[in-house]
């Protein structure tokens, strides 16, 4: 990391000047924030005009914090040099002309090109997350990815059949209407604190509007916003958008910002920056849509949820430590419940500022009057160095308790980092006037939350009638509700938050296509729905294949898939001699290998497509069945294409790609011969390009199969090893859908039984084998009970790591998840993970409660949630001795193959992290914490257990 001493000799603090030595810290510390932190705010006519500026130190203490603050030198800027005028003259003119010629675009062809925009910036979001990173030195990698992600997919998914072209219906429920036309050019300004998901984001929009952009990238991180910009523009362009409309400015300034917006090219400014940017886009004489100041405050009313509130704001706090502008900077709550919020806080990993910290802190929040650009989207860790403090390793938030809201009280102000006011309230409307301060003095019109009991209306109305922001959120995490659609289906998704009058700005909305069509849309949070969805027929019990083969009587042509094995054995037989009986004509496919292939679909879908059955049988282990599921969807839907329904989601029933219903040529039934996938009643299904080595992971509820056959006697010769890592496999099933953030009563119940089942049963089904009807009968029953619990609650990280260590070490899928669940479980079982996932209905963490009751289930004892859960995890380990599987990565790989192992886990976490399973974990992991995973499977055995702690490194 490159350093340079910082200037000048003198540093003012709050008109206290004190001697100091140049000193040393890291160079991108200079770097601005979201709110371009070097430039003063809008000041309120009652508040002393701002300081000098002063360049980004660490402060060890300040003594006269409350001391006038001095006015501010207005800063010189270089002049724009002429040829960089021309150029962005140049660029401005084929912009024009490229928009003049999309504006001439049908919405069918804008509505391809919206797409395919989107698919591309979903698949960069990794690498430009990284970019970003690097090159800011600001914020989390994976949370960022996250803003990658929702910039593409929740931006598509919201708006790909909304009518931009021509006229606009009446939408009732939206209550939308309106003519649409593009506006022209419009000037893109991106701030560096999200540098590369806002760039996305305004280019999906103009794309989605027939507008063009031109793009103004921060200074400090003009690289990764120009690679989101080119990303989309490229994207645009091969599905037929002109070749200029999404265009930048190559070499970013201030004085280049100003001439883009006062350029007559330009119709529209989408200004996201500091106060400064936002009021020269004001002061273009052109229309303007503009952000303003955020300073959020969080009012925990006494009725609320206290854990769930608790949990909500350190879900959005430390989310890109801390760098959106909605997140929350202040806490309110009433005195009866302030040390219960205050424990718990303590509880999740927060630091409360004993008196001498918060003099040292306050002194580096603000310098000079203006945010501390070296604190801005820092770790606790970093932070702690920079004010000279120490806090508890893996520690999440800063807080400090506070009495006064004002410029004397730093930490009453925007801090744009993983640091909160704290004050205490005499009653709720001593709370609300607080809030309403601290709004109004800094982040006035922006968001504010309240945590209360959703039947306490009264306090709900009062807060939404006193508090003066745009977004007022209910019982909702402030960075992910404020940005919509997350929390609440019906607030728009968006990455420019606008603030209305109060906030100096042009509009009270999250900003979206409408608002480069002139469209406003009001909304009310609504609680999305759930689901549970299996095969509409599931027959079981030994010897019900007949019986329900007899159903397929009236159908004509019926197409069997399976392997060699299986078809030399006479398994395929048995179901042909059926179906003779009931007059099917039948043709069987047995070309199916470990791992199905794109080259063996093809095969098998030729055959298909020259037989026409009206029924699909898949017969066998998981490959048969993913292979006939791949079938079986390429002889319904021919156009699918694999890119796009293996794209990873983050919510089903939000993702780009959609596959219709499937059932109109066959039907689909699935019979299995072993008991482990649960493959015959999920949606999922794996493909493999044997060319690029790519493997595709389907996802669809199109893809669940319409009868489901579970014939305990297929499974009777079933070998010992496939018994073993069958079974286990259906253990980590039963026990990753049980605490998944999409578990449900539903599915709970489900996961309950077949662990039960799996722990009394495997053992005997893989000692007895053939001699243990009932044992293998209960074992292929939980496999099945498991895979109905997985396929609506979905899976976790266990998975996630099973599914890159197999495919790169040639593991079998049971035995890579069996030698990691241990650790998944001991990673999981905490009551103040570092990151929770976010879902709506997963309020607070509470993995650890639910691995005790599994171990309350099986009777394992214990008194505390940590011990059952470490007896849970001892337990799992007995039941793997059981079975001979072996407890480490290290036996089954083979200590050969060490160095090999590990040389490849950074790779192989960063895959983990974006795997599909892993949104689901009740933990939300960092890339590290994975990577951790990983060695510590390798060469320890975890039992006995002694500790459920987890933290490896802390923040990266």
């Amino acid at each position: 990391m490159q350093l340079k001493a910082t200037f000048p000799q003198q540093l003012k603090l709050r008109g206290a000047t004190k001697e100091v030595k140049p000193v040393c810290v890291p160079a991108r510390t200079t770097l601005r924030a979201r709110h371009d932190v070097i430039v003063p705010r809008v000041a309120s006519p009652a508040t002393p005009p701002p300081a000098t500026p002063a360049t980004p130190s660490t402060v060890a203490a300040a003594a006269a914090v409350t001391a006038p603050i001095a006015p501010k030198k207005e800063k010189v800027r270089a002049p724009v040099d002429v040829d960089e005028l021309q150029i962005l003259q140049n660029t401005l003119t084929r912009t024009k002309e490229a928009q003049i010629k999309y504006s001439t675009y049908s919405q069918e062809q804008v509505d391809e090109i919206f797409r395919a925009a989107a698919f591309a910036a979903n698949q960069m979001r990794i690498p430009l997350a990284k970019m970003a990173v690097k090159e800011t030195g600001m914020g989390v990698v994976e949370d960022k990815v996250i803003k990658n992600h929702f910039a593409s997919e929740f931006v598509y998914n919201r708006y790909k059949d909304m009518k931009t072209c021509g006229v606009i219906e009446e939408d009732k429920n939206g209550g939308i209407m309106k003519i649409a036309e593009p506006m022209g050019v419009v000037a893109g300004i991106v701030p560096t604190t999200n540098p590369t998901s806002t760039a996305i984001f305004k280019a999906l929009l103009a794309l989605k509007t027939r507008n063009g952009l031109v793009i103004s990238p921060h200074p400090r991180a003009a690289g990764c916003t120009i690679a989101a910009a080119k990303c989309v523009r490229d994207a645009a362009v091969a599905a037929g958008a002109p070749p200029d409309i999404i265009s930048w400015i190559e070499k970013p300034s201030m004085a280049a910002s100003n001439a883009l917006m006062t350029a007559p090219e330009v119709s529209l400014i989408l200004a996201t920056g500091g106060p400064a940017m936002v009021k020269a886009a004001y002061s273009s004489g052109h229309p303007s849509v503009g952000v303003g100041a955020g300073n959020t405050p969080a009012v925990i009313c006494e009725s609320a949820d206290i854990k769930m509130a608790v949990s909500s704001i350190l879900l959005s706090k430390t989310f890109d430590n801390g760098v959106i502008c909605a997140s929350e900077q202040s806490v309110v709550c009433c005195h009866k419940i302030y040390d219960q919020v205050k424990a718990e806080f303590k509880l999740r990993g927060a630091h409360f500022l004993s008196e001498e910290e918060k003099v040292k802190v306050r002194a580096g929040i603000m310098i000079d009057g203006r945010l501390n650009a070296a604190i801005v989207g820092q770790s606790v860790e970093k932070l702690a160095k920079i004010f000279d403090i120490k806090v508890p390793l893996g520690t999440k938030v800063l807080i400090g308790e506070c009495e006064t809201v004002g410029h004397e009280e730093p930490l009453s102000e925007e801090k744009l980092s993983p640091i909160l006011g704290f004050f205490k309230s005499k009653d709720f409307e001593d709370g609300v006037a607080i809030a309403d301060k601290l709004v109004n003095t800094f982040g006035p019109g922006h968001t504010a939350v309240l945590y209360v009991n959703p039947l306490n209306r009264k306090n709900i109305d009062y807060f939404g009638n006193m508090i003066k922001t745009v977004r007022i959120l209910i019982n909702s995490p402030a960075a992910q509700g404020a940005i919509g659609d997350v929390y609440n289906f019906h607030l728009d998704p968006s990455l420019t938050l606008g603030c209305g009058s109060w906030g100096s700005t042009s509009v009270s909305m999250n900003v979206g296509p409408s608002n480069m069509l002139n469209i406003k849309t009001v909304v009310e949070r609504r609680e999305n729905m759930l689901w549970f969805r299996v095969p509409p027929k599931i027959y079981f019990k030994p010897g019900c294949m007949e019986v329900a083969l007899n159903e397929l009587r009236g159908k004509k042509r019926a197409f069997i898939v399976t392997d060699k094995p299986l078809f030399e054995m006479g398994y395929a037989d048995q179901v042909t001699r059926i179906l003779d009986d009931v007059n099917v004509s039948h043709q069987i496919f047995y070309h199916v290998a470990p791992d199905p292939t794109l080259t063996c679909i093809r095969e098998g879908l030729r055959e298909i497509e020259e037989f026409r059955p009206d029924v699909i049988i898949a017969l066998g282990g998981g490959s048969p069945m993913d292979a006939a599921k791949v079938m079986w969807l390429m002889y319904e839907v021919p156009e699918t294409k694999f890119e796009g329904l293996s794209m990873r989601f983050m919510d089903i029933r939000k993702r780009v790609y959609k596959v219709p219903e499937l059932g109109k040529k066959a039907i689909m039934v699935a019979i299995p011969t072993t008991s482990g996938t649960g493959s015959e009643v999920t949606p999922f299904s794996v493909v493999t390009d044997e060319v690029t080595g790519a493997k595709y992971p389907l996802a669809d509820y199109a893809l669940t199969p319409t009868m489901a056959i579970v014939d305990p006697l297929l499974t009777l010769n079933m070998p010992k090893k496939l018994t073993a890592y069958g079974g286990i496999d259906a253990l980590t099933h039963a026990l990753e859908s049980y605490v998944s953030i999409f578990a449900t009563e539903y599915t709970k119940g489900l996961a309950k039984e077949a662990i039960v089942l799996l722990f009394k049963y495997l053992p005997r089904a893989y000692n007895e084998g053939p001699n243990d009807l009932e044992a293998r009968e209960k074992v292929h029953y939980a496999a099945t009970i498991a895979g109905m619990s997985f396929a609506n609650g979905f899976l976790g990280v266990c998975h996630s790591m099973a599914h890159k260590l197999g495919a790169k070490f040639h593991i079998p899928h049971g035995l890579a998840n069996a030698a990691l669940i241990q650790h998944v479980i001991r990673f999981n079982a905490t009551d103040a993970p570092f990151k929770m996932a976010a879902f709506p209905q997963y309020k607070y963490p509470q993995a650890k409660a639910q691995y005790a009751e599994l171990a309350d289930l099986l009777g394992l004892g214990g008194k505390s949630n940590a011990q059952k859960s470490m007896l849970l995890i001892e337990a799992i380990e007995d039941l793997k001795a059981a079975v001979d599987i072996p407890p480490t990565l290290r036996d089954i790989i083979t200590p050969e193959r060490e160095e090999e192992y590990f040389a490849a886990l950074e790779e192989l976490a960063e895959e983990a992290f974006d795997d599909q399973c892993t949104g689901a974990n009740p933990r939300y992991p960092r890339i590290s914490e994975l990577e951790q995973m990983y060695i510590d499977a390798w060469n320890t055995p975890i039992s006995p257990v002694r500790s459920l702690d987890y933290i490896n490194d802390g923040p990266p």
